[in-house]
């Protein structure tokens, strides 16, 4: 009988305790989760590019001569530092430069008749003077006296057809000039040389009317760079000039620059199998931090619309559908759903207006499996 009722207590021990197993076995296991805490701070309401924007040069000109014919002078080459005015490709033209010479000569030409006519003119003209007064004294016949003053007169009209003469050559000349100046191709502004399409010795011509050709020389001022970026059609009527901006460029991760809006374009692209976007342009507030950067350089804006300093703010991706969150319980190691009204938000914060203070934790991690209202959790470090 003793030994009976020991074996029922034996076994009912054992029951019990592989239940307790299969119950601890059978136990919830914590969900790994990311915390973040609710602090004051700065919240902003921003517009972002919908593609990469472009970092662009303020001034860029692709030159190309305004003649055909063959390269005989090419002193840049691609990287090379130009000013203003500087030569940067010249074409074969020997025979416009005689014409200069030419023009010039007979400037000089002209200029040796102008003395000599007018000086034959002075001197006529004092004689016709010598014999006017000697005709009032009877001195002179008058037929001789019209003479004298009909030839000065001449002679005046001579030295007058000099001068204009000298002024043609003088035009002939600018003429010759402006010839030999299409044929050279000059730095419009002080930039640095880009692109060079061609060698000595090649042909060059000038695009035929609607046939684009790439440029001889294509020069970039790099003294003034902004960028173009495409902004939805959505968020473009919130957009004005001069609004503070935010510039990150894939060249320099994880640092910003301060911008301001300086152009939004006046129509919107319809581009095929795309959003419609308004580009804008976003000008470097400080003109230094554009140094040694590259036209070319993919890069995003943030334009601010709106800021509120020292309110309560979350990270915005730990905000759920409507307007909720998962609030950390220290005290049971749980998480549970909370609704809170919000005010600004941007893609890094949310401004929260009502159910969260500072100090409380929020799950950052909501897309993982297993993080529901009341879950039990276990804390992982970012």
């Amino acid at each position: 009988m003793y030994k009976h009722r020991r074996m029922l207590i034996i076994i009912s021990i054992s029951v019990i305790l592989f239940v307790l197993f299969l119950g601890w076995l059978k136990r919830p296991k914590p969900v790994d989760v990311i915390l973040a805490s609710v602090e004051q701070g700065e919240v902003q309401r921003t517009v972002t590019n919908t593609r990469a924007g472009t970092l662009k040069a303020c001034r860029r000109a692709g030159l190309s001569p305004a003649i055909g014919g063959q390269i005989a002078r090419l002193p840049v080459r691609e990287g090379d530092k130009v000013t203003k005015g500087q030569v940067l490709l010249e074409i074969w033209n020997d025979d416009l430069v005689a014409q200069v010479a030419l023009a010039k000569s007979e400037i000089l030409s002209s200029q040796s008749r102008v003395k000599e006519a007018c000086v034959i003119a002075r001197v006529a003209k004092r004689e016709a003077g010598r014999l006017t007064k000697l005709q009032k004294k009877g001195l002179a016949a008058d037929e001789r006296v019209e003479q004298v003053v009909g030839e000065a007169q001449a002679k005046q009209a001579a030295c007058q057809a000099a001068k204009s003469l000298t002024e043609v050559s003088r035009s002939r000349l600018a003429v010759a000039k402006a010839a030999l100046d299409r044929t050279q191709l000059k730095a419009p502004f002080d930039g640095t040389v880009a692109e060079v399409t061609g060698e000595l010795g090649e042909f060059v011509t000038p695009s035929p009317v609607g046939v684009l050709t790439l440029p001889a020389v294509d020069i970039i001022d790099n003294s003034c760079l902004y960028v173009l970026a495409p902004i939805d059609e959505v968020d473009a009527p919130e957009i004005k000039t001069g609004m503070p901006a935010r510039i990150s460029l894939d060249a320099y991760t994880k640092k910003f620059f301060k911008g301001k809006v300086r152009r939004i374009a006046p129509y919107v692209l319809d581009r095929e199998k795309q959003a419609r976007t308004v580009d804008i342009e976003v000008n470097f507030i400080l003109e230094e931090s554009a140094l040694n950067m590259l036209p070319g350089y993919s890069a995003d804006v943030e334009i601010i619309i709106n800021s509120h300093s020292n309110v309560v703010r979350i990270p915005t991706e730990s905000l759920l559908e409507g307007q909720k969150v998962f609030i950390y319980d220290a005290d049971n190691k749980t998480i549970y759903k909370k609704q809170v009204t919000i005010g600004l938000s941007n893609w890094k914060y949310t401004e929260i207006l009502k159910g969260l203070k500072k100090g409380e934790q929020v799950v950052t991690s909501i897309d993982r499996d297993g993080v529901i209202d009341g879950a039990l959790v276990r804390l992982e470090s970012k």
